[in-house]
């Protein structure tokens, strides 16, 4: 299995971007543990984190050919980003939606997502075990 791990704006900043709400964890650590968790089931993976939805969105286009799932942190994109939700939708690729924090328990306009439409699932409030869970996610749908 083919999975994208991608990571949306702002989670290069992991570690020092509030860790009261984000943890400690900087991203290389939580791409060590995805890696390390995927390569035991015998999964490929590709990292992809960018601060722009563009650059997001043409990730998705290159890569979907490859991928059989598409674990996805859209980080501030959740709330308004239509053409994210877009692209996921127009490649037909299973697709986890997941976020370090509870977003339902934040602020208002943190508990809507455009994204969760297009989406096999959602999974939030985990810390890292988000990533992990939307791994098995995908894996029981292949």
């Amino acid at each position: 299995m083919n999975i994208l791990i991608i990571h949306g704006p702002n989670l290069n900043m992991l570690g020092i971007r509030e860790p009261e709400i984000y943890g400690t964890l900087t991203l290389d650590d939580i791409n060590h543990d995805i890696l390390e968790y995927t390569k035991e089931k015998g999964f490929q993976v590709k990292f992809f984190q960018s601060n722009h939805e563009g650059a997001i969105i043409d990730f998705i286009h290159e890569n979907y050919h490859w991928a059989h799932g598409i674990v996805i942190n859209p980080g501030a994109l959740t709330h308004y980003s239509y053409a994210l939700r877009d692209a996921i939708s127009s490649v037909g690729v299973p697709t986890v939606e997941v976020h370090l924090s509870d977003i339902q328990t934040r602020e208002s306009f943190r508990k809507i997502s455009v994204i969760a439409p297009a989406c096999i699932r959602q999974i939030s409030g985990l810390g890292k075990e988000s990533y992990l869970r939307g791994v098995d996610a995908l894996s029981e749908r292949w």
